[in-house]
């Protein structure tokens, strides 16, 4: 055991000890059917809906309370999910079924089913004219659909795979992402055309517009990036690096930030449209797919496709800075002792909440054969948090100090953990978007 903490600190020793700084936080995770994909947030009744692939059916979730409150069957295969403001509907693409079915938010019961061709997943509610955009993965199409009479009244030709719809209000024109051409259509509603094609990253898998910039953000599932376009010139505004694997996307009109799931890694972005940059990164479940936006609360919903839940993250904390002091002694080699004290302090001007965190590490090597650990912790809403850990045991070498400032332990645990994730990631990982066809459509 003493030689791989040994080998470990070698290979260790040269990794910058760097906090972890998150700018929003989880607020609760919402346990709902099985393979959530789609999220849609319905403001008049403060309610989130998810669409279940494998179960058939569609979570409604009170935001208040964040616990499911109803149920409702829909078709095989649900997947896309959008919010029909003008008339209190929420429209759920059924991949397998080809069809859509129309739930009543003030019932939570299914009003209406629309046949569409096979493959309809991504979709998009488009307030100026009461209509309803599908995109068909299978036949190249997006149907456009009158919210009045349930019917089909037009289908236009886009790109290869059309995976994700977003409506851009300020425009009244909508962008469909192409995966498999790398390019944006964007269909002008007034006449149900594509009146532009726009180059992208590679493999597009989400859009949403941001009002307030007049901006579209586009995630880039397989470059890891997103690209923001202004939606009057199609001009390539800025691309920013995010996790890997991004999929779905929203608009925080609230903060005028866009969160971005990086189903790769199991985390969410937070890119600010002032600058154009990452401000946060936020840990969620285990492969987060879909992102909803709720302005009711000022929180955000992203589901999470294995762990069969919903992250529900506050958008209201903010992290301004971070210091780190680490101070080391050691003395004698007969008697190896080394001690090492590390101070990790992070403040945060945010709109209520001012955290602070306090971690003070000693570790004592003697030649005695004894293991103790001694953990204490404390937190609350501007958590101070203090904890302290004092650890004893046997070395067979002569001396042994802490490269750093920080015990050979930690560098064991660490290594250790990585070694973990290593296999995890050999034995579980699944190429992204192909483990269920048309699974990450932005709703």
């Amino acid at each position: 055991m003493t030689a791989i903490l040994l080998l470990a600190s070698f290979v260790l020793a040269s990794v910058p000890l760097v906090p972890s700084v998150h700018a929003q936080t989880v607020a609760a995770t919402i346990g709902v059917g099985h393979y959530p994909l789609g999220v849609a947030y319905d403001p008049s009744k403060g309610e989130v809906y998810v669409a279940n692939d494998n179960d058939a059916t569609v979570s409604v979730i009170s935001d208040a309370a964040n616990t499911v409150v109803a149920t409702v069957n829909v078709g095989h295969d649900p997947t896309g999910v959008a919010y029909d403001s003008g008339r209190g509907e929420v429209f759920v693409t059924n991949e397998g079924s080809g069809t859509i079915s129309v739930i009543s938010d003030a019932t939570n019961v299914v009003v209406a089913n629309v046949s569409l061709e096979f493959g309809a997943d991504p979709i998009a509610y488009d307030s100026s004219k009461g209509e309803v955009f599908v995109a068909n993965e299978v036949f190249n199409t997006v149907s456009v659909i009158s919210d009045s009479t349930n019917t089909v009244v037009a289908n236009v030709s886009v790109g290869r795979n059309p995976v994700a719809v977003a409506y851009d209000s300020g425009r009244s024109e909508v962008f469909v992402a192409n995966e498999d051409d790398g390019t944006l259509s964007v269909i002008s509603d007034a006449n149900n055309t594509v009146v532009a094609t726009v180059n992208v990253g590679y493999g597009p898998l989400g859009i949403a517009y941001d009002p307030p910039k007049g901006e579209i953000f586009v995630t880039n599932g397989f470059d890891n990036t997103v690209s923001i376009f202004s939606d009057t010139t199609y001009a390539l505004l800025a691309t920013v690096k995010v996790g890997y694997g991004p999929t779905g996307v929203a608009n925080d009109s609230g903060r005028g930030e866009v969160f971005v799931a990086n189903e790769d890694d199991s985390t969410v972005s937070v890119v600010s449209d002032t600058n154009n940059s990452v401000v946060a990164t936020v840990d969620v479940g285990t492969y987060p797919n879909s992102v909803a936006y709720d302005s009711g609360r000022g929180e955000v919903f992203v589901t999470d496709e294995v762990a069969n839940a919903v992250t529900v993250i506050s958008d209201s904390a903010s992290v301004a800075t971070s210091t780190t002091t680490v101070s080391t002694t050691s003395t004698s080699s007969t008697q190896p002792t080394s001690s090492s004290t590390q101070t990790i302090t992070t403040t945060s001007g945010s709109k209520s909440t001012t955290p602070t965190s306090t971690v003070t590490q000693t570790t004592t090597y003697t030649t005695s054969p004894t293991i103790t650990a001694t953990t204490s912790a404390s937190s609350s809403n501007t958590p101070p948090t203090t904890v302290t850990t004092t650890s004893a045991f046997t070395t067979s070498t002569g001396s042994t100090t802490s490269s750093g400032g920080v015990s050979l332990l930690f560098y064991g645990v660490a290594a250790g953990l990585v070694l973990v994730a290593v296999i995890a990631g050999i034995v579980f990982v699944v190429p992204r978007r192909r483990r269920k066809a048309g699974g990450f459509g932005n709703s």
